[in-house]
């Protein structure tokens, strides 16, 4: 399901960011610079899902939920604190879109003619190499 604009300025703004030093690129600036962002997320507070919306998000992203019914999702790729953000808040989208969109349910088919002619045909190209392989009756 495809979030809304307004939604997701909602959502926007019931984020809670935190920044700490990573372990990702950027050499002796990783000793210095807290660049790698922390993104948490309060299910349980948010007005922007309704009641079934939230159990399907805290049945589908079990993982990346804490005791406190909180989402947290961590972003270390970039050396920019600023683009690290980008990423951790494009990521939540990502997640929340996946987790809300309803799974297509498979419809059964049976093969079709020239499948089962080209199956059949690769069985009896098996067989000949089989017979050749036999030694001759005397």
């Amino acid at each position: 399901m495809k979030l809304s604009d307004t939604r997701k300025q909602q959502l926007l703004t019931e984020l809670k960011f935190a920044a700490t030093r990573s372990s990702g690129p950027g050499g002796q600036n990783v000793n210095k610079v807290n660049t790698q962002v922390e993104l948490r997320f309060s299910l349980s507070e948010t007005t922007a899902f309704s009641d079934v919306e939230k159990l399907i998000l805290q049945q589908k992203l079990k993982n990346r939920i804490n005791s406190e019914n909180e989402l947290i999702l961590v972003s270390s790729v970039y050396r920019s604190q600023w683009r690290n953000k980008e990423e951790v808040i494009q990521k939540f989208f990502d997640r929340i879109e996946n987790a809300l969109t309803p799974v297509k349910k498979r419809i059964k088919t049976s093969p079709t003619k020239s499948s089962k002619l080209k199956r059949l045909a690769g069985k009896k190209i098996v067989a000949t190499k089989k017979q050749l392989r036999k030694p001759p009756e005397l």
